[in-house]
């Protein structure tokens, strides 16, 4: 069912744990799951120098949480941005059909982390993001 992969990065997942000293926090979940990540990242000129996560959910959410910090640590964050979900499985080699949600999350906690990263630089994320869905267009306000 799961690939060597995924079973290493469940089983020994990499990045775990709050990031004290993070400039970049992104926090996304899943209703119909209940899956929920938290990603922390350290940004130092536009490089990602330091990322964890916290998730809470299945073991396909832990090993692409794990995966997906794996593949932004070092990168600058126009690369990180870059990132996709596709990617994630690629590098778990695949996912089963009911868990690509949960690469599709991690996909989200990387780009929610940037958008925070961007506020707080002064810097307007969504015409380098796209919407998070937490405008008030979204959210009706």
């Amino acid at each position: 069912m799961y690939s060597e992969k995924v079973m290493e990065h469940f089983t020994n997942p990499r990045n775990v744990g709050e990031l004290k000293d993070a400039n970049a926090i992104g926090e996304v979940g899943n209703l119909k799951c209940g899956d929920i990540m938290k990603i922390y990242m350290k940004i130092e000129d536009d490089v990602i120098k330091d990322v964890s996560f916290k998730t809470f959910g299945c073991g396909a959410a832990v090993a692409t949480s794990s995966m997906a910090t794996e593949m932004v640590k070092g990168k600058t964050v126009q690369e990180a941005l870059k990132l996709t979900n596709a990617a994630v499985m690629e590098a778990l080699d695949g996912l089963p059909p009911a868990k690509v949600h949960c690469s599709v999350l991690a996909e989200e906690a990387i780009k929610s982390a940037l958008a925070n990263y961007y506020k707080g630089q002064g810097v307007d994320p969504t015409p380098i993001i796209g919407c998070s869905g937490e405008c008030e267009h979204c959210h009706g306000k």
